[in-house]
């Protein structure tokens, strides 16, 4: 497994770390409370060139690899980790499927755009279809020369902020095999019959945009069709195994985060006569806090390699993100109780960390989706 860097993507993963820490630390706090990214951010994140991090050169983008991609999302996350999720969503399941199955004249017409000043979002949940992927009840129905949509998405991030969803509506009841009834669409914001409903209160990433997005007599030209009907679900997945690998290393940067936090506490707060720090209990703590992270990097690293190398890459995803989540959840935990009590107010960060963690765990197939996946490619070797 290689992972060297180019020298262009040594300076972008500089750059994402530097955008953090002089952008993103000062107002990480008060865009949590506000809940909101400000649009500034996202500007200034265009003009540095992150939006089009997985988008080719050829289309306006930066081209980086998927390992280079991974490492720039943890960099973000360490520091503010909604942030991060707006940018991975965008790339990994907004961007990706469109340069991964769409025509060349959709390609041309928005991954330019998503390079530059657009924002890309992916709708696929439903009220009764969360991780049952399949079971969608948002159709598209052909007339003419177009589609139809009618129905409503939960939980869409970016779902405010998008200017062009990646829309999962079912075109054919297939009862026995209801996956293979399920298309894409690309559909624009400004399109007669689309409006923004609620926007969710979440207890974690606060400041990231968490949408309904409700579709009523949406018409939309059949050029708007990703791929062919019936492909949607398979495009649904690649998409998420892409977003898993950005999820896993979102997981990863909020754990190095929380670990850089209870670092610095344990080496200011005196007990005893002397930092906290130099007690061997917070210093087994801090060691497992380490290697755990470091395991998890290495998962999600090695995912990201495969799929830069065209190799199948589902499982490695999904053992990424369920190790990377759930390792999160124990650092983060570790991290709020070297705090102690003022770990358990918002004076400190670690409490939004320990909010921002547990998504994580949920997003992108809960852990228990995760374990599906990998125990059926285990068994079907």
């Amino acid at each position: 497994m290689d992972l060297t860097f180019s020298d262009e993507e040594k300076m972008i993963i500089e750059l994402a770390r530097e955008f953090a820490e002089k952008e993103l630390r000062p107002i990480a706090h008060e865009i949590d409370v506000e809940k909101r990214v400000p649009i500034e951010v996202l500007r200034k994140m265009q003009e540095v060139g992150l939006l089009g991090l997985m988008i080719p050169e050829e289309y306006d983008g930066a081209g980086v690899s998927t390992a280079c991609y991974v490492q720039v999302i943890e960099e973000l996350a360490r520091v503010c980790a909604a942030v991060a999720i707006v940018l991975s969503v965008h790339n990994s399941v907004g961007a990706y499927p469109i340069l991964r199955f769409g025509s060349d004249e959709q390609r041309k017409n928005y991954l330019p755009r998503l390079a530059s000043d657009w924002i890309g979002a992916f709708c696929l949940s439903e009220a009764a279809s969360g991780s049952d992927a399949s079971a969608l009840e948002l159709r598209a129905t052909k007339d003419g020369d177009s589609y139809v949509l009618n129905g409503a998405k939960l939980w869409v991030t970016n779902g405010s902020i998008a200017n062009l969803y990646l829309v999962l509506a079912k075109t054919a009841d297939i009862p026995d095999r209801p996956h293979r009834g399920i298309s894409a669409f690309l559909v624009e914001r400004d399109t007669p019959g689309i409006t923004v409903g609620k926007l969710e209160d979440k207890m974690g990433l606060r400041a990231s945009d968490t949408a309904e997005i409700h579709f009523q007599d949406c018409r939309v030209p059949a050029s708007a069709l990703v791929g062919e009907e019936g492909i949607g679900f398979k495009i649904a997945m690649q998409a998420l195994d892409n977003g898993r690998i950005g999820v896993g290393s979102q997981a990863v940067g909020i754990a190095q985060g929380a670990l850089e936090e209870a670092v610095a506490y344990a080496k200011e707060r005196v007990a005893f006569g002397r930092p906290i720090a130099d007690h061997q209990a917070i210093q087994f703590m801090i060691a497992d806090m380490e290697t755990e992270i470091s395991a998890a990097r290495s998962l999600v690293r090695r995912a990201a390699w495969r799929k830069d190398a065209g190799l199948s890459h589902g499982k490695e995803a999904a053992m990424a993100k369920l190790y990377a989540s759930e390792m999160s959840h124990r650092v983060v935990h570790r991290a709020l109780q070297v705090h102690g009590g003022a770990g358990y107010t918002k004076e400190y960060a670690i409490e939004r960390y320990y909010r921002d963690q547990r998504v994580t765990e949920i997003y992108e197939g809960t852990s228990e989706m995760q374990r599906i996946v990998i125990g059926r490619a285990v068994l079907s070797e």
